[in-house]
């Protein structure tokens, strides 16, 4: 007996739903929507938004008129999270969740605020609490000072000392945004206790010139003050007369951080200036002289030392311009893919900086067909 196919009906199954975009990340402020599609043999089917830990939506948080669109406008830190669109059948329920990232820019608050009047030897502490996402970076740094101090949001005095005397700058930053709060702290010490001060934190010289720093110090009796250089001797030419350090011809390895001490029988202060010697180029060219057959590639590179950003230029001397095809780069290179007995000849490469330039030559030599060099143009 022959059975007739028969066209049975589909089993019934929960909706199978998906989100896009799946994950989002938005800095504060802007908006982004995301869409619930749901597939489902048995209808009616019907949405619902809703935060994964089941917290009720926040204000600024729409759903679109048919229940698949969620749009967050305006978006605050508190908007970061997971959000999950659930559909529900009479063949089940089923759920997809997205995840929004909300990047807000750093804010710091320090915890006392100051000023903070400490005496000599106590200990003190601040904390300065972040807020932000992504995590922010915590440096703290001395007003005036380009030396940092810690990467933690706690920083410690355990005996503070006159020279400890200053304001204190917490910065965050977290490629939103930075954001920075200040204390002073006031150390007091012992009547007559020296306090040192300099007449200039913070300067850039030139090299060649002749450089003054004064110091300066209260107490009694009367501080005795020198001069040193932090994680290194003093440079030779230097003089030190009622507190003026002088420093003669500075040069480059003169940069630095320069520590005047003022000391009496109370105890000593410290004060710092930070120096920086810029320094002109000083080209030379590599090779120097270069001896090449016809069809071969020509590479010349021009060095220079000095303080930075430093700018190349090529030329070739007695000519207008630089042979056709030849290039240079920013790095100070001068390169020709095939050289002709016409390429012979000196080229100059002359470096710039902020302070002055500087030339240097190459010889380049072409060999003849027949093994003779060319003549060189001085």
């Amino acid at each position: 007996m022959k059975i007739q196919d028969e066209e049975l009906p589909l089993a019934a199954q929960a909706p199978v739903v998906t989100v896009e975009p799946r994950t989002a990340t938005i800095r504060q402020g802007e908006s982004v929507s995301f869409r619930c599609q749901v597939k489902s043999n048995v209808q009616p089917v019907q949405l619902e938004w809703r935060r994964a830990n089941n917290q009720a939506l926040p204000d600024n948080v729409k759903i679109g008129p048919d229940g698949s669109v969620l749009t967050v406008a305006n978006a605050r830190p508190g908007n970061h999270g997971q959000y999950r669109c659930v559909a529900n059948s009479a063949a089940g329920r089923n759920f997809a969740n997205i995840v929004l990232n909300v990047k807000f820019p750093s804010k710091v608050q320090l915890t006392p605020t100051g000023p903070l009047r400490i005496r000599t030897g106590e200990s003190v502490s601040v904390e300065c609490r972040v807020t932000g996402r992504p995590r922010p970076t915590v440096t703290w740094k001395r007003r005036g000072s380009t030396l940092q101090l810690v990467t933690q949001e706690i920083n410690d005095w355990p005996s503070v000392r006159p020279e400890d005397s200053g304001v204190y700058v917490c910065q965050a930053d977290n490629n939103v945004g930075k954001s920075e709060a200040e204390v002073e702290l006031v150390v007091v010490g012992p009547p007559g206790s020296p306090v040192a001060s300099v007449n200039i934190e913070e300067m850039t010289a030139i090299e060649g010139q002749t450089v003054t720093i004064e110091c300066t110090a209260t107490g009694f009796p009367t501080p005795v003050i020198t001069w040193s250089k932090l994680r290194a001797p003093l440079p030779w030419k230097h003089s030190v007369a009622d507190g003026v350090l002088t420093l003669t011809d500075v040069g480059r390895q003169d940069s630095g951080q320069y520590i005047c001490n003022a000391t009496n029988i109370h105890g000593y202060s410290e004060a710092y200036t930070d120096m920086e010697v810029d320094t002109p180029p000083y080209a030379t060219c590599l090779p120097d002289q270069v001896r090449l057959q016809p069809g071969s590639p020509l590479v010349l590179q021009c060095l220079a030392h000095g303080s930075h950003p430093i700018q190349f230029t090529w030329s070739r001397v007695g000519r207008g311009s630089l042979p056709v095809g030849a290039e240079t780069t920013r790095e100070g290179k001068l390169m020709i893919a095939s050289v002709k007995q016409s390429d012979a000849g000196t080229y100059k490469c002359v470096a710039t900086n902020h302070i002055g330039l500087s030339e240097a030559v190459a010889k380049v030599i072409i060999k003849g067909e027949a093994g003779l060099l060319e003549a060189l143009p001085n």
